[in-house]
């Protein structure tokens, strides 16, 4: 076994440190331990459930509890805390009669449900009279649901606000599942996390740029594919044009990407004369075109700025120069091979 595996992925030492000298405390002739996981509040009247599978498949399924990983966990422990706290003889029982396997029974609601504030989403309880240290050893470890939980409860949130007024202004709300994008890798604070926010939040929503949340959705829910995305372009591809061919730059990505939507930063220089003059004049033939050949739509990304007042003036330029219908409702629609994305100050 590789020494780092031993010490980066070693259940025994993923705990509090002062769980380590629980196994003196309880009284004797102790030989079940029963504990359960709430929700004991906050800012939504429930909670959705979402991401204990995660750490069950990564962390606690299966063998966990090696020779190699018992040694080094007892060395630093050792270090850690001194000699003869760390529960040496209990870790050697697991291995030895239950093979490395974890003697414990984990009971959830089913993921994705939705479960008011103060009530059991989880419970934990050894099977095995002489674990009874075990249950609370690993609680440390399963609390860390609540990161998936708080995003995926705050994501549904979101989403119950769009189709509130997606019922108020379309016609349908058969594009909800696309209408909050999911870019926050880069505001994570570990690949780790990137992976299970980004997971938690295909629970509500199928548009993700997150590779790292379609592969915990994948590696750990079976989902073959979670998310999706489209091409699109960042400042960077854009203004390596330079600002005076900022035109031929947003050229080249309708003719890079002929068909299929496709996304195009907009806001490098100056958001409102791209809109009117680039997309609303100079290349307004070839976004039409794509109407016509039914290639699917420019995307125009305003990318800054206050989006309350921003994608409303984007909205009113690119209506006036290509045209808008009005929905049953009585709400103005752009062309359906044209849509806006904000990019920026969404929270």
């Amino acid at each position: 076994m590789d020494d780092r595996d031993a010490l980066a992925h070693n259940l025994l030492l993923t705990t509090d440190s002062y769980k380590l000298s629980h196994h003196f405390q309880y009284p004797p002739k102790t030989e079940v331990v029963y504990s359960y996981f709430e929700s004991r509040g906050g800012k939504f009247p429930a909670v959705c459930f979402f991401g204990l599978q995660y750490i069950i498949k990564k962390w606690l399924e299966g063998v966990v509890v090696t020779k190699e990983k018992l040694e080094v966990a007892k060395s630093v422990c050792d270090a850690h805390l001194g000699p003869g706290i760390f529960n040496y003889d209990g870790w050697s029982y697991i291995l030895e009669q239950h093979g490395g396997k974890l003697p414990l029974r984990i009971r959830a609601v089913p993921e994705g449900s939705v479960v008011p504030f103060r009530n059991v989403l989880f419970t934990c309880e050894n099977t095995d009279p002489k674990c009874y240290w075990l249950t609370n050893y690993v609680e440390s470890l399963m609390v860390q649901a609540w990161y998936p939980m708080t995003v995926c409860t705050n994501s549904r949130a979101q989403k119950e606000i769009i189709a509130q007024y997606l019922h108020e202004t379309a016609d349908s709300i058969d594009g909800l599942p696309y209408k909050l994008h999911d870019f926050g890798f880069r505001g994570s604070t570990s690949v780790e996390s990137a992976g299970i926010g980004g997971a938690a939040h295909l629970v509500n929503f199928k548009g993700t740029d997150t590779i790292a949340g379609i592969m915990t959705a994948r590696l750990y829910y079976g989902a073959e594919m979670a998310g999706h995305s489209i091409p699109a372009a960042e400042h960077s591809t854009i203004t390596s044009w330079t600002r005076d061919r900022e035109s031929d730059a947003f050229k080249n990505m309708l003719e890079k990407f002929p068909t299929g939507a496709v996304a195009c930063v907009s806001d490098s220089y100056n958001i409102w004369e791209a809109c009117s003059r680039i997309w609303g004049e100079e290349l307004k033939g070839l976004v039409e075109d794509r109407g016509k050949r039914g290639a699917g739509p420019l995307v125009v990304r305003p990318d800054s700025g206050d989006p309350a007042t921003t994608v409303v003036k984007v909205l009113e330029i690119l209506g006036s120069k290509f045209g808008t219908s009005t929905n049953s409702k009585g709400y103005k629609l752009l062309p359906p091979y044209l849509r806006v994305i904000q990019g920026d100050g969404i929270s």
